[in-house]
């Protein structure tokens, strides 16, 4: 996982209608990345199979299968396949709804939801608003607006010395180094580094670590990486604290997690195959 920093973004329109809401189908290799760009709409990127990372100012959101995360209109961000990727990118206007969330957040895609998008995928771009088939994508939208919130986000501080301190750990997640420890290299103490983790973060030092580890965690389990190997690599004693670290935070062990989610490998199969379209998100 690495912590970057916007650079000048590109403005892409992948919009062909004034419809309220269109469905833009994309598949990527493990490795896409789209580099920095911006929409004049908002955008429900979601991951129907593999893993994705979305990185903004604010922060970085990892997203595994049936996730999908919601980026507000005119958002500068850039969208990375950290495993082979089905993707499904939902352009909404900005006055679509009134309730549309206002931030990025990564969301859960319930069964009925995952269905939606994919009967929304198979519609022509200028389907009937009035029709059966703009019902359809008016039910897309009162469920975007209620879709519950998934804890996948790592926030970035701004503050130099932190930024010291986050960089190296999204480097190296395992290290186990102390704020007291990190305060020489930062350039401030101990006390110091704590509230601006709190103040810029909104939480502490500890869970923005565990975050840290956690979506890092989530990238090589979808990499196919033993869960030992993981656990191991990420600074736990072992693999059940791993695990139970894991299951505390999504509600599932690694390999029930992915389970559940659908397996990342069959989804590289195929884009090895040859079914994989190189296109911007």
């Amino acid at each position: 996982m690495s912590i970057e920093t916007p650079r000048r973004a590109r403005r892409v329109d992948l919009t062909v209608t004034d419809r309220a809401i269109e469905v833009v189908a994309r598949d990527h290799p493990a490795g896409h990345d789209t580099g920095w760009h911006t929409h004049r709409r908002a955008q429900l990127i979601y991951a129907a199979e593999g893993v994705m990372g979305v990185t903004t100012a604010e922060g970085v959101w990892i997203t595994p299968p049936e996730r999908a995360v919601w980026v507000p209109a005119g958002t500068v961000h850039r969208v990375a396949a950290r495993s082979a990727l089905r993707m499904r990118n939902l352009f909404v206007k900005a006055d679509a709804r009134p309730a549309l969330p206002g931030t990025c957040t990564v969301v859960t895609v319930s069964p009925l939801m995952r269905e939606l998008i994919e009967e929304a995928g198979r519609l022509d771009a200028e389907y009937d608003p009035a029709g059966a088939d703009g019902r359809l994508m008016a039910v897309l939208l009162d469920r975007i607006e209620t879709l519950p919130a998934t804890p996948l986000h790592l926030p970035m501080p701004s503050d130099t010395r932190l930024r010291r301190i986050t960089e190296a750990l999204a480097a190296e997640p395992g290290d186990d180094r102390t704020l007291a420890e990190w305060a020489p290299d930062a350039g401030a103490s101990a006390r110091t580094l704590a509230r601006l983790f709190q103040r810029q973060a909104g939480m502490t030092f500890g869970a923005w670590r565990q975050q840290a580890r956690l979506l890092a965690a989530l990238e090589r389990l979808a990499d196919g990486q033993p869960v030992t190997t993981v656990a191991l690599d990420l600074g736990y004693d072992s693999p059940s604290a791993f695990s139970a670290m894991f299951k505390r935070a999504l509600g599932a062990t690694p390999s029930g997690y992915f389970k559940a989610s659908g397996e990342p490998q069959s989804v590289r199969q195929q884009l090895d195959a040859g079914q994989r379209q190189e296109a911007v998100a």
